[in-house]
């Protein structure tokens, strides 16, 4: 069990899976705190951030979501392969205070990265592979991503997030003031996940928001 400033989530075993996590409270709502242009600015393909990414991770992350029998290809591919595409096409736009240290974080550190709102999600927090016929939502125009045997995050709902695309029912918002936050590493490479937690920590923190896990 991982204990997160009061959260807990009950970790299926798993033999790939190295997870971290942690919370973070902002002091205004998150349409009130811009991301600043030092953060934006690391959005960068090559921008100077304290982390490194290669193949090797690359093939680990990919095996860690083959496991329980999802295809980690096509628009199924893990979140961060998306924003090396994006940031070496230059179209790697800022989303919010939030979504761009998490975006700096996964893009440069190799890890798929998952934000939740706790206040748009209820207790108990599992993270286990998804049953077959399982999907949810994923965007505001109602697309839905398929999770067979994917890896997720579940909260008394059902699944809300996992290394590919998060549900929009638990995104962030305007009025976001708290953030659960899961990186989905890999026991191939364990301290990347270290490594990526304490740079978007970092980041965070920086910006003036307090995180604790």
């Amino acid at each position: 069990m991982l204990a997160l400033s009061m959260t807990k989530i009950e970790v299926d075993s798993h033999p790939l899976l190295a997870l971290g996590s942690f919370t973070a409270t902002l002091p205004r709502p998150l349409a009130e705190l811009p991301a600043p242009d030092w953060l934006t600015g690391l959005l960068a393909a090559d921008a100077d951030v304290p982390l490194e990414r290669g193949e090797e991770l690359r093939k680990a992350v990919r095996d860690l979501l083959r496991h329980g029998g999802h295809k980690p290809t096509g628009r199924g591919k893990p979140s961060c392969e998306y924003l090396v595409r994006a940031a070496e096409e230059g179209t790697l736009a800022s989303i919010n205070l939030l979504v761009d240290a998490c975006n700096v974080s996964s893009l440069h550190g190799g890890l798929p990265i998952s934000v939740v709102d706790p206040d748009l999600a209820h207790e108990p927090y599992r993270v286990g592979i998804a049953g077959e016929g399982t999907s949810y939502v994923f965007n505001p125009s109602g697309q839905e991503i398929r999770l067979d045997g994917l890896l997720c995050l579940f909260d008394g709902e059902g699944p809300c997030a996992n290394a590919v695309k998060d549900s929009q029912r638990t995104k962030t918002r305007a009025e976001t003031r708290r953030a659960l936050v899961v990186i989905w590493g890999t026991n191939a490479f364990p301290e990347q996940t270290e490594r990526v937690l304490a740079v978007y920590r970092d980041l965070l923190e920086r910006a003036g928001v307090a995180t604790e896990g």
